[in-house]
């Protein structure tokens, strides 16, 4: 059954482009916005998505890849 439109709470993850040593790409990784400080403050965000990657590597068995920088998704670089 479908939803009810506006009953998804609004702006509560900020999502990042992850980008890997290797040269592969993430998209769209979900961070909890309250985890952030603000717009320019993106450093909890990269602790939060190692910690992800970590576990995700746990359950597969493979290795986790080195991240070699993350950005906001939809934000042009400068």
């Amino acid at each position: 059954m479908a939803k009810k439109p506006g009953t998804n709470p609004k702006n509560e993850f900020v999502f990042f482009d992850v980008v890997y040593e290797d040269g592969s790409q993430r998209s769209n990784r979900r961070v909890p916005a309250e985890l952030l400080g603000g717009t320019a403050v993106d450093e909890p965000a990269l602790d939060f998505i190692i910690d992800q990657d970590r576990k995700i590597a746990e359950k597969s068995g493979r290795s986790m890849l080195p991240i070699k920088s993350i950005r906001r998704a939809g934000w042009k670089r400068k």
